[in-house]
């Protein structure tokens, strides 16, 4: 049975990063919003579910390595500051979820609504074309993190039969390539809210392997009986004065990709059912995931430091400053890769809605692309296979596998995308949007604050972006293409 989806009232709810298409109310119904949409059904844990998939990803394996750069003192300093900026901001962002009137004014289903509803103009395409390229950027980190994790489980193993005789080198494409697979697979979730299940998995997945890292930095601390590290982190002779200053920028930049979810807040808050006012709910589901991830992520950082000191591994469990029990560190980095799986598709599905949509408007009349057909699954009900779906994202995914094989540099991936993505979708945008949401007057006291915590954040991902550049352009004097093995 052939379905055609093309008109306006059978788009989806996430529409991605586009300017969305008004659906004419149902009035009357209990089964539709106010914008004539099914009704939503998210709450506040959902919500909390969804942020933490998206939060404590790959870049807490890198907070060892960050505070150990910057010290006891700047370390966790740092890590706080980034998560009441983060908390903050989103709580903004959160408030121009709907224009004018907080609990009745009109929705904006995406960021990129939220920009043209109150900013407009070139703003709106700057905006858009940031957080492609963050989105990208981001599924080939997560990329090249699970297939680390792949390898450090083949590793592992190795070590331990072989007593650590053997240097178990493993060449890392066939894991991105197995990664790539398993995404091709489930980025055929047609929408995003048909993902919180997986959204579930992944958040309990991340929860294990924080927990299993955490607890083997207690174990090693009480094991040595001391806690490593100094008040100003690194010390010059172990790294020269010039790379302590880059690799300080660059944990500045792992700190801020750790804190990276705001380009997806809009598309998480239109899951909420009202009311309350979706702007009261992802406040509190912001308040809760952010306070959690702070939590894990002093711990996790800390400890790790306190365990390793100037040594700390870039990845915590895949650096390989543990070795024992090697069954926990393959439980830990499995849980990384199902983890890893669900952040994917959690980053990558605001993205597949908004180009399918763009598609749509553009060829209304294109069977290749608005045509659904009818598959009905036993125990699960009807799926619907859209070929246009099934060939992009596939593309897509082939892409950035490819992409994540040519860069596999963990590190500095992680911190050049948490430079470049951290200003502008969580810090910039959000307060312009809120000061002219709010009608804030130009030149008061709380304008000046907001542009003075905007310049601020800006000037730190700038030096985050340079340190993790200089990083790569390290790399890549020792680097061969596609035959990366760790």
């Amino acid at each position: 049975m052939v379905d055609n989806t093309a008109t306006k009232n059978q788009l989806p709810h996430h529409q991605g990063f586009g300017v969305s298409i008004d659906v004419p109310p149902h009035t009357g119904s209990k089964c539709y919003d106010d914008d004539g949409r099914l009704k939503r059904t998210g709450t506040v844990w959902t919500a909390s579910a969804h942020i933490i998939t998206a939060v404590i990803g790959s870049g807490v394996l890198s907070l060892a390595w960050a505070v150990a750069q910057l010290g006891w003192v700047a370390g966790p300093t740092v890590m706080f500051l980034f998560s009441f900026v983060t908390y903050y901001t989103s709580t903004l962002l959160s408030a121009c979820y709907r224009s004018g009137d907080s609990v009745t004014g009109k929705r904006n289903y995406t960021y990129m609504d939220a920009v043209q509803a109150n900013l407009g103009g070139a703003k709106v395409k700057i905006c858009g074309i940031v957080q492609y390229l963050n989105l990208i950027g981001v599924a080939i980190g997560y990329t090249i993190a699970s297939a680390i994790s792949m390898m450090a489980i083949k590793r592992s193993n190795c070590f331990h039969s072989s007593h650590g005789k053997d240097p178990c080198y493993v060449n890392s494409n066939p894991y991105m390539i197995a990664f790539g697979m398993v995404q091709i697979f489930f980025s055929q979730i047609p929408d995003f809210d048909q993902l919180w299940w997986l959204s579930l998995v992944a958040a309990v997945m991340s929860f294990t392997y924080s927990t299993i890292g955490l607890a083997l930095g207690v174990a090693k601390v009480a094991e040595t009986g001391k806690l490593m590290g100094s008040m100003t982190g690194i010390s010059i002779g172990t790294v020269t004065q010039t790379q302590k200053i880059w690799r300080s920028f660059q944990a500045l930049g792992d700190i801020a990709f750790a804190y990276s979810y705001s380009l997806i807040l809009i598309e998480i808050q239109d899951t909420l059912k009202s009311p309350p006012a979706e702007s009261k709910t992802m406040k509190n589901a912001t308040l809760v995931s952010v306070s959690v991830t702070t939590l894990f992520y002093m711990l996790c950082g800390c400890m790790g430091y306190a365990a390793f000191g100037d040594l700390a591994p870039g990845n915590l469990l895949t650096g390989f400053g543990f070795f024992n029990p090697y069954w926990l560190l393959d439980i830990a980095n499995a849980a990384i890769v199902i983890h890893l799986v669900g952040a994917f598709q959690v980053y990558c599905q605001p993205l597949f809605a908004f180009v399918e949509k763009s598609a749509a408007e553009r060829f209304p009349d294109c069977e290749f692309i608005t045509k659904d057909f009818k598959f009905p699954i036993p125990f699960i009900g009807t799926y619907k296979l859209n070929r246009f779906r099934l060939i992009w994202r596939t593309i897509f995914v082939i892409i950035t596998t490819v992409i994540s094989m040519l860069l596999p540099f963990f590190n500095d991936v992680v911190g050049l995308l948490g430079a470049l993505g951290f200003w502008p979708l969580t810090v910039y945008f959000p307060v312009e949007m809120y000061i002219a949401q709010k009608r804030i007057p130009k030149w008061s006291t709380r304008w000046l604050c907001l542009q003075i915590l905007s310049v601020t954040c800006l000037i730190i991902s700038i030096a985050a972006a340079a340190g993790s550049i200089a990083g790569v352009i390290i790399d890549l004097k020792s680097y061969k293409p596609f035959v990366t093995s760790y």
